[in-house]
């Protein structure tokens, strides 16, 4: 089976925000996205280019224009959420985003009434009706199908940087986890989430759709839901691996970051260099590390073995990034990075409004409604 990667102009950015629907008062989810959609759906039919739908009923994703920088899609994003929130504030409902919902029980939750979520539920049971969780997805256009496969492995080399970065998601069900982001350990539960196989070439990509396609695992590539995946429709490398974040000024920090990566192995491929690789075995390692401890994860960086803690990787990196990103446009949004690193990750806010309530979550939902409506770590 062939698998036709759309022409994409290089470096085109866009960005996905799943948004939970959280009421005004208990702070517990509100089951309204029909509602959102309806209003929001144009006069002529189909749906809404920047407000989509999305596997729960609590849940609306914000879409933003395919744009040439990080804050021209920021932009678009913030157009679509003033736009859900005249339908929403008249109901009492408020926007929130985290991995995961600090205290919601996902028995309550409703499944949209479409066929390929009632397929993937069907299927799934026990571990998909648990998919409570949100998250940010970025994509990255590339200009060539053959650079789409290397770029992805030397993606992997970032996975824990970006993991840590926007683990957000500690709670579950009311419990503390233990963990940075439960969302990432979750979510690969399903069949085909988790991490990429580490292809050498697009034909090994074509022959494992083929193969899952002919045994039925899936109907269709998008059906394909690894941490980080080609999406050849677009023509775009799609990002996946980063827990829903609070605010828009951290979404746009990680776009940011994710952005200059995918440009500056773009130009080392260009160049006829090597881009750095992970065997599969310390990438697994990493993504558990830093979904286990977020910002003191202790990452693997190489080959070899070479160990640092996160935090001081992600410094090195942003400063490595910053020729990158002045070219893109987005040093400002890259710097946001250094405020996630000054101000701690979501989760590190999230425990720290827990523990000056004495353990009330509701406050950690108040907080997290205040950072959408402040766009800011608060």
């Amino acid at each position: 089976m062939t698998v036709p990667f759309a022409r994409s102009e290089r470096s085109t950015v866009g960005i996905e925000w799943e948004l939970a629907l959280v009421d005004a008062d208990s702070g517990d989810l509100r089951q309204v996205a029909a509602t959102v959609l309806d209003a929001v759906r144009p006069a002529e039919g189909g749906e809404h280019p920047n407000i989509r739908q999305e596997l729960l009923l609590n849940t609306v994703e914000v879409v933003s224009d395919v744009s040439r920088t990080v804050r021209q899609a920021g932009d678009s994003l913030e157009r679509a959420i003033a736009e859900v929130r005249t339908i929403t504030d008249p109901l009492r409902v408020e926007l929130m985003c985290a991995g995961t919902h600090p205290f919601a029980r996902w028995t309550h939750q409703k499944v949209t009434n479409k066929q390929r979520y009632a397929t993937l539920i069907d299927r799934t049971q026990w571990w998909g009706r648990q998919m409570l969780i949100y998250g940010v997805h970025v994509h990255v256009g590339i200009e060539r199908r053959d650079k789409v496969l290397p770029i992805l492995r030397a993606m992997l080399t970032a996975f824990a940087h970006l993991q840590s970065l926007s683990a957000s998601s500690p709670f579950w069900g009311s419990k503390d986890t233990g963990y940075a982001s439960n969302r990432a350990l979750m979510f690969q539960q399903l069949p085909t989430a988790g991490l990429p196989f580490q292809f050498a070439g697009w034909e090994e990509l074509e022959h494992y759709v083929d193969d899952m396609l002919h045994v039925g695992v899936i109907d269709e590539f998008s059906e394909i839901r690894w941490d980080i995946r080609p999406s050849p429709r677009f023509g775009t490398l799609e990002m996946r691996v980063c827990d829903g974040s609070p605010n828009l000024t951290e979404v746009l920090a990680l776009a940011a970051l994710t952005h200059c990566l995918v440009e500056h192995f773009s130009t080392m491929l260009d160049d006829g260099r090597d881009l750095p690789v992970l065997p599969p075995w310390f990438v697994q390692e990493n993504k558990w590390r830093s979904a286990r401890y977020g910002m003191d994860a202790i990452i693997i960086l190489d080959a070899a073995g070479n160990e640092q803690l996160v935090t001081d990787a992600v410094a090195d990196l942003v400063r490595d990034l910053e020729p990158v990103a002045a070219r893109l446009g987005c040093l400002a949004e890259l710097d946001g990075i250094r405020t996630i690193l000054r101000k701690g990750a979501s989760y590190q806010r999230q425990r720290a409004v827990a523990r000056r309530h004495g353990g009330e979550l509701d406050a950690v939902v108040a907080s997290l409604v205040a950072e959408m409506r402040a766009g800011r770590p608060l």
